[in-house]
């Protein structure tokens, strides 16, 4: 793709009235703007992905919006993502289905579910919250020497989050047992943010980092997730 105006899919089922996929359209807007980048970005369903999505796109981001059509093809493409060095970028949704395919490509567990799919599935790595956190912006630490605490020159930050379902409490020590860093979490410990070690950029959010994101000041989390499809 060197020589070519580089674009990045938005995987999921793009709904004009979702407040986070108009924020997802609106953040990289901001982000290009503020760094001059030329970086085309389309809206993939699920149910599209195929053999040709790499030869299309340089980089994913897997947006906010679950369940998605497709969500074998949503996994593979995570998957293809991790192992062969290719941005990809989760947010809310995007976030959850980044640690199913870890745990079921990565730590072993084929049958793990995520309970927008299957509720009563056994390995059930993805559960309801019993707190909803739809609405909410809250505050949360980063790991020092943490990819997530570079991009946002500090060791905290509030987000705001749209989202019902997070990481099953019950998982959460068989997560941590993986080369996946855990490199995010909110002041009670729960998991936040997501990073596999050693790639361009391959980050997980459960927060929404689009939502406050404003053409004076685009997430670093967003145009650091450009660069990296830039800098390929």
């Amino acid at each position: 793709m060197n020589g070519k105006i580089k674009s990045i899919a938005l995987l999921g089922e793009f709904t004009p009235s979702f407040p986070p996929h108009l924020a997802t359209n609106a953040a990289i807007e901001h982000a290009k703007a503020a760094v001059g980048l030329d970086i085309n970005a389309d809206w993939v369903s699920t149910a599209d992905i195929d053999q040709t999505l790499f030869e299309r796109y340089a980089g994913l981001w897997v947006a906010p919006g679950s369940p998605y059509k497709n969500l074998d093809n949503t996994l593979a493409a995570i998957r293809y993502a991790r192992e062969n060095g290719i941005p990809c970028f989760g947010t809310c949704g995007g976030f959850q289905h980044m640690i199913l395919e870890y745990a079921r490509n990565v730590l072993g567990f084929k049958d793990a579910q995520h309970a927008e799919y299957d509720p009563y599935a056994s390995n059930l790595f993805i559960s309801q919250l019993t707190c909803s956190l739809a609405g909410r912006a809250l505050p949360l630490t980063f790991e020092p020497g943490s990819r997530a605490a570079e991009i946002y020159g500090a060791l905290s930050a509030t987000e705001q989050y749209y989202c019902n379902f997070g990481i099953n409490p019950e998982f959460i020590e068989i997560l941590k047992q993986g080369p996946l860093r855990i490199s995010g979490a909110d002041v009670e410990g729960e998991i936040r943010v997501i990073e596999w070690p050693g790639h361009p950029f391959f980050i997980g959010t459960l927060f929404v980092p689009q939502a406050r994101s404003t053409p004076e000041q685009p997430h670093p989390l967003v145009s650091a997730f450009l660069n990296a499809v830039a800098n390929l």
